[in-house]
């Protein structure tokens, strides 16, 4: 008597064999019947994106379809290329799919027999494990069967998110950070929030930062982020300029309490000095110069710090009231040390004047990966760093502007693993980042990226057996997203949740139609407006 799995019967069988995948011919008549099934995984089986499972012994390998062609027209079949995705066991009394996992051992033979996978199938294989993890979505075709994300393995070997403008990129990417959140509410996050868009949605569960309460102190940047800010020199210049400013820095560090007891104090050394010793520093040096020809130097740095102490955007890090040694309360704020029920800190750099925002974020990702290296003795207190719009930052053009922050959010991405930093890319130009950053992502979740070039990218930094999923990138519909790698145990297909409004982010496209409807007041908003722009305030 045959097994209740098997009522649905064979629509066909395997025909050539691969090292991945195999090539299955399919009956059409039995595809056009399946089509019309109730059970949507039923319907798609045999379809592109859909699964179909081959029967070998006792057990069932599971495979996604890839590309289907019309075989024999006249005993009317479908040649289709699937990719292996893994194994289960058929349960003896009811026939159901049991024990699935990832990987296959066995491999069919050529007219082993090809099955229909229903959504009993489907909930077998993405039925999340005991591992943490946090629920995200639907996946695609069911309705009912959850996609799950593994959070140690998501972190633990950092994840990219990925989609074009107008995918629902951001919400999706506050949907996985609530999630973290609600999972973890004594974590450390800190996310880099270039448009003021995430504070909206995190006012409850984070602390929100930007230019008029982050207080960060100028002396925490080491020396490549001092040159970065205050020379302005190029060439042979620039080598003369940073050998000034590292001996009167030097000599500025020198001059603090904290300093006295320090055997090793070098230009990196995060300790406090003042702008006016570092200034009287240099004109010092100048003094002893034999001729005044070669002052040029000195009164380049010397104005350049006089100038960023007197421009109000820059008090926000230049302001003569952050001498006070502050840094174990700055690092306890930022990386949420202790949480107390707020795991996240968002960092909204849209206020930070455009020509210092790069030595910010790498500031900011160097304390994170500083703290994880100087508190190995310590209990683990590992940290997600969270960075949108990554190609910003970790652009694959190596000779712009940014050089810090580029080699930081590279080396966390290559060793942050060993010390507890976990990163997080989101961006909407993948071909635009480094390349060595995006193959390090242990996960990547795609949502719809439009531009040919962007998709070959991902594609090539995806695990061998996602490629044929990767076709269906540009067939994706908003809040839609494939996930692969660590971070889940086969690739995926998901369609987001909803998030409630309040932890939205501040990101929605602008209503062209209704809001060129509106008229008045328009004089009054252009004085505001002007007012606002003159003094540089919000």
């Amino acid at each position: 008597m045959p097994s209740p799995r098997r009522q649905q019967g064979p629509i066909g069988r395997v025909s050539e064999i691969g090292g991945g995948g195999a090539r299955i011919e399919l009956d059409l008549d039995r595809l056009n019947q399946l089509s019309l099934d109730s059970d949507p995984s039923v319907a798609l089986s045999g379809q592109v994106g859909g699964h179909v499972k081959v029967e070998v012994a006792s057990r069932w390998l599971l495979a996604a379809v890839r590309t289907l062609r019309l075989g024999n027209a006249e005993n009317a079949s479908v040649i289709a290329d699937v990719d292996f995705l893994g194994e289960g066991e058929e349960h003896d009394q009811s026939g159901r799919l049991i024990n699935f996992r990832r990987g296959i051992t066995v491999y069919p033979s050529p007219g082993s027999r090809v099955h229909p996978v229903s959504g009993d199938d489907m909930k077998q294989m993405f039925a999340a494990d005991e591992r943490a993890h946090i629920e995200i979505g639907t996946v695609y075709p069911t309705k009912d069967v959850r996609g799950a994300l593994y959070v140690d393995a998501l972190l633990g070997k950092h994840f990219a998110l990925l989609g074009s403008t107008g995918t629902g990129k951001s919400t999706s990417a506050a949907l996985i950070m609530h999630r973290i959140c609600e999972l973890a509410p004594e974590g450390h996050i800190v996310m880099i929030d270039p448009h003021g868009e995430y504070s909206a949605a995190f006012k409850s569960t984070g602390e929100l930062y930007n230019v008029d309460n982050l207080a960060m102190p100028y002396w925490l940047m080491n020396f490549e982020e001092h040159c970065e800010v205050f020379i302005t020199s190029q060439g042979a210049e620039r080598q003369r300029d940073m050998d000034i400013l590292a001996k009167c820095l030097l000599l500025a560090r020198s001059k603090n309490r904290a300093a006295e007891g320090l055997n090793k104090l070098t230009v990196d050394s995060p300790i406090p000095y003042t702008l006016s010793d570092l200034t009287s520093a240099i004109t010092n040096e100048m003094g002893l110069l034999n001729k005044a020809t070669d002052t040029a130097p000195y009164m380049r740095l010397k104005g350049k710090i006089d100038e960023l102490k007197a421009d109000p955007r820059y008090q926000f890090m230049f302001s003569g009231m952050l001498i006070a040694d502050s840094m174990t309360t700055f690092i306890g704020k930022i990386f949420r040390l202790p949480a107390r029920g707020k795991p996240i800190s968002i960092i909204d750099v849209s206020g930070v004047p455009s020509d210092i925002v790069s030595v910010v974020v790498a500031m900011l990702a160097r304390l994170v990966f500083d703290y994880a290296i100087w508190s190995r003795n310590e209990v683990p207190r590992p940290v997600l760093l969270v960075c949108e719009e990554a190609h910003r930052y970790v652009p694959s053009d190596t000779s712009s502007a940014g050089q810090a922050v580029r080699k930081i959010l590279e080396r966390i991405a290559k060793e942050g693993r060993k010390y507890g930093v976990a990163l997080g890319l989101i961006t909407q130009r993948p071909s635009d980042l480094a390349e060595g950053v995006l193959s390090q992502c242990g996960t990547i979740i795609a949502m719809r990226l439009n531009n040919e070039r962007d998709q070959a990218f991902v594609k090539s930094a995806m695990p061998e057996g996602a490629r044929g999923f990767l076709d269906t990138i540009p067939a994706l519909r908003n809040r839609e997203c494939i996930v692969c790698g660590e971070g889940v145990s086969i690739p995926i297909r998901v369609s987001f949740d909803d998030l409630e409004r309040d932890r939205r982010p501040a990101s929605s496209d602008p209503a062209f139609s209704e809001l060129w409807r509106q008229t008045g007041d328009e004089e009054a908003m252009v004085q505001r407006v002007v007012k606002r722009w003159r003094s540089q305030g919000r």
